[in-house]
């Protein structure tokens, strides 16, 4: 089984949504956590958006960085855009898939446009998702 690590700053949205997808998507064959700098709480839309597509984040919970064993990871994904990502130095193999936060703190976002962009960094996960190899390099 391949370890998978996915990290962002709040490991509220983005990489939560990549865990969940990816444990769906490669369950026999890795194992899948999520991290991240600055670790805060799962974003309620990145649970509704996920539960429209059958998977369930609501027993998840958001993990600082320090608290995963980076050493037994075979593979570390960045999902920041803007912001900075958490580093993990050594020689584990690093992709940088820069997703934009669909969370906004602006009162003239909508929830309907929350939603929608909520839905956006999923679907786009999840595309990237379908190219990534777990083959051994």
């Amino acid at each position: 089984m391949k370890n998978i690590l996915f990290l962002c700053v709040a490991n509220s949205a983005r990489s939560q949504m990549a865990e969940g997808l990816a444990r769906e998507m490669y369950k026999d064959i890795a194992n899948v956590y999520s991290a991240g700098s600055a670790a805060t709480s799962v974003n309620p839309y990145a649970i509704e958006v996920m539960a429209e597509i059958n998977i369930d984040l609501n027993t998840h919970t958001s993990k600082s960085i320090n608290e995963i064993d980076t050493g037994i990871m075979d593979i570390i994904i960045t999902l920041c855009a803007d912001e900075i990502c958490p580093i993990v130095p050594g020689t584990t193999k690093h992709l940088h898939w820069p997703f934009t936060d669909p969370a906004s703190n602006d009162p003239k976002i909508t929830a309907n446009a929350l939603l929608a962009r909520f839905r956006t960094a999923r679907d786009d996960i999840k595309s990237k998702l379908t190219t990534l190899n777990l083959n051994p390099s």
